[in-house]
């Protein structure tokens, strides 16, 4: 079964943008307009990645997400929103999530995270950092990447984040990738799961 992109949003403006664009980038595509649709076809066997909207009527994603692992999909999952969640982004990243994306988008981000995503999926399973490692290379965080590292597993967005700690968004932005640098890890989930598994969030 061919990699596909199973992007579900019940706003047929978003799909419509949004398939165009993955389709043009040379992603498969497939679109849904309820999560009911996308439960219906996911199977373990189904490869690619899910690109899942939070704010859906009926079944919402985070509901969504826990269906689908109930059903033994492991394909990665990113969630995309219009809405700065912060209790549902941490929710999410703590179920599995790979990432969570905001609308709106830019394109480069997007696609970024997609081919992440692909490449997770086609890996089977994450690398996982060791612990003791982890807790290492916490101590080689400054003050100030400490400080990031804190508001990062609220699941903060970088303005937030930079309105809390009274530095600019770009300063936070280069800060926040010296912190996943140097623990190891390549987005903000895996450093809440790996956090929460070292015993520091939870």
């Amino acid at each position: 079964m061919a990699p596909t992109v199973h992007l579900v949003d019940d706003d047929p403006a978003v799909r419509k943008a949004v398939s165009r664009l993955l389709r043009g980038a040379g992603f498969r595509v497939a679109t849904f307009g309820r999560a009911a649709d996308l439960l219906a076809v996911c199977s373990p066997e189904s490869r690619g990645c899910v690109l899942l909207d939070l704010a859906m009527p009926i079944v919402d994603g985070i509901e969504t997400q826990r269906r689908l692992a109930d059903a033994g999909c492991t394909m990665p999952v990113l969630f995309l929103t219009g809405r700065g969640d912060i209790s549902s982004s941490v929710l999410a990243m703590k179920r599995g999530a790979l990432d969570f994306l905001c609308k709106p988008i830019e394109r480069t981000v997007l696609l970024d995270a997609v081919r992440g995503a692909l490449d997770r999926d086609a890996e089977g399973a994450e690398n996982v950092v060791p612990l003791a490692a982890f807790r290492v290379a916490l101590a080689t965080l400054t003050p100030r990447e400490r400080e990031v590292f804190a508001e990062l597993l609220t699941g903060k967005l970088n303005k937030q984040i930079a309105a809390d700690i009274g530095i600019v968004e770009k300063t936070v932005k280069v800060h926040r990738a010296r912190v996943l640098s140097k623990l190891g890890v390549r987005s903000i989930a895996e450093l809440v799961r790996l956090s929460e598994r070292a015993g520091i969030f939870g």
